[in-house]
């Protein structure tokens, strides 16, 4: 299996993630900025670089917590790492199109 496959399997697990005081998922939401992978003797190392709506959201560490689980749902990945980031700050432009009209904001 190829790293693009890989990265759509971990893509998958994240669009299962929502915030709970908005119904959208946290990867069409625009809280995740970039997916890298690195090899380890084990298999590979997932680092998700991701944020929040707000620095001071309530559910953060549960996100953050839900992100890091990804790595056991997923043969080929043997940890996820959540590295949490507030540069540059979310804001709505980062949702997507499907997020955004889900939302009526479209």
């Amino acid at each position: 299996m190829n790293l693009k496959e890989v990265e759509e399997k971990v893509i998958a697990e994240l669009k299962k993630i929502y915030d709970p005081e908005i119904p959208v998922n946290i990867y069409d939401l625009g809280l995740i900025y970039n997916i890298a992978f690195g090899k380890e003797a084990e298999g590979l190392k997932c680092v998700v670089t991701m944020t929040l709506t707000s620095a001071a959201c309530p559910v953060s560490e549960s996100l953050v917590d839900q992100v890091r689980n990804v790595g056991f749902l997923i043969d080929e990945i043997t940890e996820v790492e959540p590295d949490l980031v507030f540069d540059p700050p979310w804001s709505q432009d980062n949702m997507s199109d499907e997020a955004k009209l889900d939302l009526g904001m479209l």
